[in-house]
């Protein structure tokens, strides 16, 4: 039987227990095992960083500013500014940036706010771009490496004057079916990284949004008098 002779090359070609191990696992991705690895470190490194920064810089702003209207409203400026300085996130030094300019009325205040804007979304967004990047060329690099593949195939072919070795021609095969699943792979992952981060930083955005509006009024309204 054809299919007999078949497996039993297969199998050798795998290993004599019939299954991979792990050096002749990571052969099987080829030529673009580098590229996939070094796209795919990139992408796990983007990830964690940008995950950490908005899980640090995002706060409850409406507990936040609750506290900073308390303090406002008894004249209490120091402590407004010592709280803002306690809490992390650009909520917090947007409403410091509004509290500090308050003396220059609303237009320099709404400036102080918007001056704070200008510098924090950017760094909120900062590298979000890679991650869209990989997702966009890591089934690229997993095509390239199918093509090498069959290019593989192709130039055994034509060596053995259109007969190859099973093993050689699944070898091959291998490498072009491990490296399109592998580029695809990392381009899943790394566009749901970037939809997830570009979701926190929305949100980000949108309290820096609201606590701009509340840090007008937290300015405009008047102090409580003190109980003599």
């Amino acid at each position: 039987m054809f299919f007999g002779p078949l497996l039993a090359d297969v199998t050798q070609a795998l290993g004599t227990s019939g299954t991979v191990s792990e050096p002749g696992f990571l052969a099987r991705f080829g030529v673009m095992l580098l590229p996939l690895l070094a796209v795919s470190g990139a992408m796990i490194t983007v990830a964690v960083d940008r995950y950490l920064v908005c899980h640090r810089e995002q706060i409850n702003s409406a507990e936040f500013l609750a506290g900073v209207r308390n303090v406002l409203r008894r004249d209490n400026v120091v402590e407004a500014i010592s709280i803002c300085d306690a809490t992390p996130g650009p909520v917090s030094r947007l409403v410091k940036a509004a509290i500090l300019a308050r003396e220059g009325g609303r237009e320099r205040v709404e400036e102080a706010i918007e001056e704070v804007g200008l510098v924090e979304v950017p760094r909120l967004e900062a590298r979000l771009n890679v991650l869209a990047t990989i997702g966009q060329i890591a089934p690229m690099i997993g095509l390239l490496g199918t093509l090498f593949g069959f290019i593989g195939v192709f130039r055994d072919l034509q060596a053995g004057g259109g007969f190859a070795a099973p093993a050689h021609l699944f070898h091959h095969l291998w490498q072009s079916l491990y490296s399109a699943a592998g580029g695809l792979a990392i381009a899943i992952l790394s566009h749901t990284a970037y939809n997830f981060l570009v979701g926190r930083v929305n949100s980000i955005v949108l309290d820096m949004e609201k606590a701009s509006a509340e840090a007008l009024r937290l300015v405009a309204e008047p102090a409580v008098p003190r109980k003599p």
